[in-house]
């Protein structure tokens, strides 16, 4: 058996059906089932199940999927091995970034990467959590910067920032004298709250827990920006929470609403995650150095408490 056939494999198993596999594959259908046919010819085995719709492993096929997943990642290390002898920082690489994350982040540090590595194509894509462990796991993307920690056994996590909530209280609202606010003063029922699959939106139900002071909601609010949020809140339909560096770009009138958190601050934990296959890694410490020497200037909070971005079930 080849590499080649072992990717036709993983191919399969991930979209379950042939002729998207060899779509995927840059094949043919025909070619794609032929070399598959011949793996479990040799194997004297079938690794699919296929009178059933969609296409599924069978119990041998799961094992050999498991297995063909670490010898195609034990093969592509090996141009690794070659690119860090060399010294040479370049290829493609795919990066996920979570929605909440991109558009503070991404402008502070591109364009410092671009020119030290221009041999680096950057492929970026803005993903939910949920969908950048999916690709992780897949080998769709090299690496993600996202809300940590995710306890995923099979992805690493390097610690970037701390980036802090932030209260944005219009003018309004009681508690806009207030200097300063604590976990307490927050009313989970008054909160405007980003879409459903945002795990910053989870950070905050995480961090307000059971802080319902009402009974009955008179409506409910979720948006996919903080632009809406913050203008649905200046209407006076209630505050909302913001990340840190979101902040910092806001007109001086609104900054006027932000009121920070007494210590330890309530904070989200932003890493660079990565499959525990650590390919590509010479560009993955590109990245963390390169971050970390852009981040240090804008964010320098030590005294945090980290608020969970997972769910509770």
């Amino acid at each position: 058996m080849t590499i080649t056939q072992l990717k036709y494999v993983l191919a399969v198993a991930e979209y379950k059906n042939f002729t998207v596999a060899a779509d995927k594959c840059f094949v043919t259908q025909p070619t794609l089932s032929m070399q598959i046919q011949k793996i479990e010819e040799e194997l004297s085995i079938q690794i699919f199940d296929r009178t059933k719709k969609p296409i599924q492993l069978t119990d041998i096929g799961l094992k050999i999927v498991s297995q063909a997943k670490n010898i195609v990642n034990e093969a592509d290390r090996i141009q690794d091995i070659v690119e860090q002898q060399k010294g040479f920082i370049g290829g493609e690489f795919r990066l996920g970034i979570i929605p909440t994350i991109m558009p503070t982040l991404l402008p502070m540090f591109l364009n410092n990467f671009i020119k030290k590595y221009p041999k680096v194509k950057l492929i970026i894509e803005e993903l939910n959590t949920d969908e950048i462990i999916t690709k992780l796991n897949n080998g769709h993307l090299d690496a993600a910067i996202a809300a940590t920690p995710l306890q995923e056994e099979k992805i690493k996590e390097i610690v970037l920032y701390f980036e802090p909530f932030v209260a944005y209280i219009p003018e309004q609202h009681h508690h806009f004298n207030k200097q300063e606010i604590e976990v307490a003063d927050l009313n989970i029922d008054e909160i405007l709250l980003l879409q459903d699959g945002h795990c910053f939106r989870d950070g905050i139900l995480n961090l307000c827990k059971n802080n319902s002071k009402n009974d009955i909601n008179h409506f409910q609010i979720e948006s996919g920006s903080f632009e809406t949020l913050i203008k649905l809140a200046d209407e006076g339909l209630g505050t909302t929470l913001l990340p840190y560096l979101h902040t910092l770009d806001l007109k001086d009138a609104d900054k006027l609403k932000l009121r920070h958190f007494k210590e330890p601050k309530p904070a989200r934990e932003v890493s660079l995650i990565y499959p525990k296959s650590e390919l590509k890694i010479h560009i993955i410490d590109a990245l963390r150095t390169t971050i970390s020497g852009v981040i240090k200037g804008a964010i320098t909070f030590q005294n945090v408490e980290i608020i969970s971005p997972l769910q509770k079930k």
